[in-house]
């Protein structure tokens, strides 16, 4: 997280807005948490360039809960997904639930390193269900699709870090822990024209048409999340919008994989370039290295470098880098990388 976003959470937990209540305590429907919720939305809209006919939700339960909720609204009989990995396959398995789930295309056959380009769209899918950025397996869709159904993309890890044209989707959701803001808030942005069209009954939790009718407030939001929220996206605004965040995402990595291409210790996880993720980049040691894998993982952590460690089904080294890195941090890591190759 920002820094600044960061601070003026933690004042606002101490005092909100001057009210001398703690933004954790203070009525989700007072003036001055709906001026949150309303400064918020708007920020999303502006920020992204959100077309008229969208609606901006705040919601809870991340993204696991819209695996179920997206197919519940949008589900009728068929759908299409994209499966590039552990959240592609939980979203896909929360899919089958409702209806059919067409596969139309998979990178499991190499652990997901790469993202598959021949994709083959059902003609009475409902829609495409795509997840942008691999978190665990390193990869990004770095584009905005053109496909002939409505389009539904899980951008958790990758939303607000490159401009992007929202007209070509029908709903887009992301958890906030990210580039967004704590833990606890889910965003939604949802096409109205793409509501209502479903025969079966959907649970009122689960109706984005109800949580747009409420203004987010069906429920009691995740009020400190939203204030964090809106303070990244503040910081956002003020530090040059995503144009500014998509200049400053491709040269840490660029710095970051120029690196890992270069060191006789390390490669990266995914061989395509096209296809490595500006958010999550993952690398492992060489074969003729491996060995050095946990003496490497104490050394990095002996330079501060916190939760390097790769996921399990991986292995090797993640390095997140979103938005709020700044670039100091990632030439950081290439220099513990650079020292320790020279002690090998």
């Amino acid at each position: 997280m920002p820094q600044f976003t960061i601070q003026n959470t933690a004042e606002a937990v101490i005092d909100f807005a001057g009210t001398g209540l703690s933004v954790m305590e203070i009525s989700h429907r007072s003036k001055e948490f709906v001026a949150v919720m309303e400064e918020a939305q708007a920020l999303i809209k502006e920020l992204l360039k959100v077309p008229e006919g969208y609606s901006v939700l705040f919601l809870q339960g991340g993204a696991s809960l819209q695996f179920l909720m997206a197919p519940f609204n949008l589900l009728n009989k068929k759908a299409a997904y994209l499966n590039t990995g552990a959240w592609s396959k939980k979203a896909i398995k929360e899919a089958k639930y409702l209806g059919e789930v067409a596969i139309v295309a998979s990178s499991e056959d190499a652990n997901f390193n790469y993202i598959p380009k021949k994709i083959q769209v059902p003609a009475d899918a409902e829609y495409l269900h795509i997840t942008t950025n691999n978190t665990i397996f390193g990869t990004e869709i770095l584009r905005d699709l053109d496909v002939s159904v409505p389009l539904v993309a899980d951008m958790s890890s990758d939303i607000l870090s490159r401009p992007m044209d929202v007209s070509k989707y029908d709903l887009i959701y992301a958890g906030a822990q990210k580039n967004l803001g704590p833990s606890g808030a889910t965003l939604v942005i949802v096409k109205n024209d793409a509501l209502g069209k479903v025969e079966r009954t959907i649970p009122t939790i689960l109706d984005y048409k109800i949580h747009i009718d409420n203004g987010s407030m069906f429920n009691t939001p995740a009020t400190v999340s939203v204030f964090g929220c809106l303070q990244t996206l503040r910081w956002l605004k003020a530090n040059g919008g995503l144009e500014a965040m998509e200049k400053a995402n491709i040269e840490k990595a660029k710095i970051l994989y120029d690196e890992i291409d270069r060191n006789k210790l390390f490669q990266a996880t995914v061989p395509n370039k096209e296809d490595r993720s500006r958010m999550n980049v993952t690398f492992v040691l060489t074969p003729e290295y491996v060995q050095y894998e946990k003496e490497f993982d104490s050394f990095a952590a002996s330079k501060g470098m916190i939760g390097l460690k790769g996921h399990r089904s991986v292995g090797g080294f993640r390095a997140s880098i979103y938005n709020a890195m700044p670039k100091e941090s990632v030439q950081a890591l290439v220099d513990c990388m650079r020292e320790f190759e020279k002690s090998k």
